[in-house]
């Protein structure tokens, strides 16, 4: 009689592009996760979606107050009102999504030490929150705009652009976030300091044109700086120097397979530190 086989169960090393593949198949556990977020967000609260639009106009109401009418910063020729709007409604994204990512796997704990499937999905699935106040505030900003004289133009493009990466820079740090948030947590109590700090460190309450140009090249490091430049700077007809652009777009990038990978190493330890 020939011996039981013996199947031997590893970690595996490394990452493998593979993983990511994974995600696909679970789409509609992403979809769920994401929808769940979204009646959860809003479930009880008077006024619904409606927070999503009255956020930045408050918002950009006391920007104005503050940056526009008592510290008199530059508007590149915009009402400092559609200036700080058409820089916050991206923002509220951005940070909305990075705080939300960033508390993804805590807040899931059940399912993460019960079932499998790829935790990966949580992260993303946090941006599906934010995704539907950014669609509201979207057009909130762009009908403040018309209204306020400015027209379609072909420098419009640069709208998604602008989204796009802040959305990769948004799903990579939320990521990375995600996973130390797990392992340190301390980091649930640093995220909220670090977005306040970036968020003066991002072209929000003034342009991106009051930085030495010695310095530009630095500063577009930060991919937050060349997505709202090509978000108001589109809108505005006057967009950002190209190479400046693709500086934070690269870097948007890079944030993303950083975050990513981080993640994924860490996911093999989740269930036992979550």
């Amino acid at each position: 009689m020939s011996a039981p086989a013996v199947v031997r169960i590893e970690p595996r090393r490394g990452i493998r592009l593979a993983e990511l593949g994974e995600l696909w198949s679970h789409r509609e556990l992403i979809w769920v996760l994401a929808t769940r977020d979204v009646r959860v967000r809003y479930r009880q609260t008077v006024l619904g979606v409606a927070w999503a639009v009255l956020r930045p106009i408050l918002a950009a109401a006391l920007m104005t107050l503050v940056f526009g009418r008592l510290a008199k910063l530059p508007s590149e020729g915009l009402p400092y009102s559609l200036f700080a709007l058409l820089g916050v409604v991206p923002w509220t994204f951005f940070s909305g999504a990075v705080a939300s990512a960033s508390e993804s796997l805590l807040g899931a704990q059940a399912l993460v030490t019960r079932v499998y499937f790829p935790r990966l999905a949580l992260p993303l699935a946090a941006l599906g929150a934010p995704l539907v106040d950014l669609a509201v505030s979207l057009v909130l900003a762009l009908g403040f705009a018309l209204s306020s004289g400015l027209r379609p133009s072909a420098t419009w493009t640069l709208v998604p652009v602008g989204l796009a990466i802040l959305f990769l820079a948004a799903a990579g740090l939320g990521a990375g976030l995600a996973a130390l948030n797990a392992l340190f947590r301390d980091v649930r109590h640093l995220v909220p300091f670090a977005l306040q700090l970036a968020l003066y460190a991002s072209p929000v309450v003034y342009p991106a044109s009051l930085v030495p140009e010695r310095y530009r090249a630095a500063y577009f490091l930060n991919p937050v700086a060349g997505a709202l430049e090509a978000f108001r700077g589109g809108v505005a007809g006057s967009p950002p120097d190209p190479a400046l652009l693709a500086i934070s777009g690269a870097s948007a990038l890079a944030l993303l397979i950083a975050g990513v990978a981080l993640f994924l190493r860490v996911e093999r330890r989740l269930a036992d530190v979550v």
